[in-house]
């Protein structure tokens, strides 16, 4: 009943719970979801702790991202002395959760195509994560993304009862799910989040049926400025953008087969790129073998304020993903009244319909050609209207106060079930005595 009763006491203007997110890497450019999350807990009244297992490597120009990196603890910035510290004290305070972790991480490191050995070193950032945990009365501790940073959160459980949540975005975690033990993980947290109703049916593929009341949808969130700012008036020029990060599952080589195609039907455009990644090389070599080098603007990465700049100034959105969870770029150019071009896959039809959008099969060039010049030669009346149908949509979805809110309600109702089991078995112990 604590965490009930502490947020009880927060509706109220008091006392608030104690937090803690946990990522891979935090912050990163590409995790303004994660942050928009953190500071909406915040609003609620209540205290939010940032941990990471790592620093994003590349260059931070988001202010904001370098005020959060700023407020972010790193597990692997401890040195050896502090690591080799937390572990001693986490062994002398919790031996018999030490031999519970101990056996999930072998689990864990045995399951077909893990390494143990990876776990190993899982169970020693568990351990930091533990003491800071139990130095900051931690109530409850989220996870986004249930790869290997779920892994050190459900050893951090087992070694303190700390409890323990964590969020799935995909694809990577439905590409390898016995791999990383996601059901294994789902059966030691408290609750588990996919960000669409696709992302939970994956979800009840890959855990056992008694664990299905814990897997709930919470979606991304869009916040206040998306509400509160006008949207700008669709610009005459032809222009097209996509936002994303330049890697396999994104389809960039496929959607300049595409744009080719369009320029070769006698369209003129401008096609805009923002993002970097594992493939830029390719991509650059494909866009002057497809003689687009006129087309094609690859701008790399840039900050929010930027993005919002080049929806503004575009027609349309483009994402030609094989894969995906849901994205969130997407719903933030829905939410500028921007119309979207997509793929059927994962969560994306759930928020894109055929009156706010194009849909085409992933992988088909011809139909994602037909959506982008229908988009670039419709009248500018229709994407309009298109455009604001999409906002109204995404806003009514994608609200960061309510998800924060969703969040906030799974939290206090996991700390009553546990209050209650631990009530149960106080009884029967008390009654096997009597």
């Amino acid at each position: 009943m604590l965490l009930y009763m502490l947020a009880a006491v927060t509706s109220a203007g008091g006392l608030s719970m104690r937090i803690a997110y946990l990522t891979n890497q935090y912050p990163a450019p590409s995790h303004t979801f994660i942050r928009r999350e953190i500071l909406a807990l915040e609003k609620r009244g209540h205290s939010l702790f940032r941990y990471a297992i790592r620093p994003f490597p590349g260059v931070l120009g988001d202010a904001d991202d370098i005020v959060e990196r700023e407020k972010t603890s790193y597990l692997l910035r401890q040195g050896i002395g502090g690591s080799l510290a937390a572990c001693i004290s986490v062994l002398l305070h919790h031996p018999a959760g030490i031999g519970r972790a101990i056996k999930l991480a072998f689990r864990l490191g045995t399951a077909p195509g893990a390494r143990l050995s990876r776990h190993v070193a899982y169970l020693a950032e568990a351990m930091i994560l533990s003491k800071w945990c139990g130095e900051q009365d931690i109530d409850h501790l989220h996870v986004h993304f249930g790869t290997n940073p779920a892994a050190v959160a459900a050893l951090a459980h087992a070694i303190s009862g700390v409890p323990f949540s964590f969020t799935v975005h995909g694809p990577e975690e439905f590409d390898r799910p016995l791999t990383i033990g996601l059901g294994l993980k789902a059966r030691a947290a408290s609750f588990v989040i996919g960000v669409s109703s696709f992302g939970r049916s994956q979800l009840m593929r890959w855990t056992r049926t008694e664990d299905w009341h814990k897997l709930h949808v919470v979606r991304c969130g869009l916040d206040e400025r998306y509400h509160r700012e006008p949207t700008e008036q669709l610009p005459d020029t032809r222009r097209l953008v996509c936002v994303a990060r330049l890697g396999e599952q994104k389809g960039h080589l496929l959607l300049l087969q595409a744009a080719a195609r369009v320029k070769r039907e006698g369209v003129s455009f401008k096609l805009i790129l923002a993002g970097n990644g594992p493939l830029r090389a390719e991509i650059e070599r494909e866009v002057k073998r497809l003689s687009l080098v006129d087309v094609v603007d690859l701008i790399g990465t840039v900050d929010q304020d930027r993005v919002q700049e080049e929806i503004a100034a575009s027609r349309a959105m483009v994402l030609a993903s094989f894969a995906e969870g849901l994205p969130v770029v997407l719903m933030e150019s829905m939410a500028l009244a921007r119309p979207v071009i997509s793929t059927y896959v994962a969560g994306i039809p759930e928020l894109v319909q055929p009156e706010n959008g194009w849909l085409v099969p992933a992988g088909d060039v011809e139909a994602l050609a037909a959506a982008m010049k229908a988009a670039l030669t419709s009248d500018t009346t229709r994407l309009s209207t298109m455009g604001q149908l999409a906002r109204q949509h995404v806003l009514a979805r994608h609200d960061i106060s309510q998800s924060a809110a969703q969040i906030e309600e799974l939290i206090i109702r996991a700390g009553e079930s546990r209050s209650a089991d631990v009530s149960t078995a106080a009884s029967l112990s008390l009654q096997a005595n009597g």
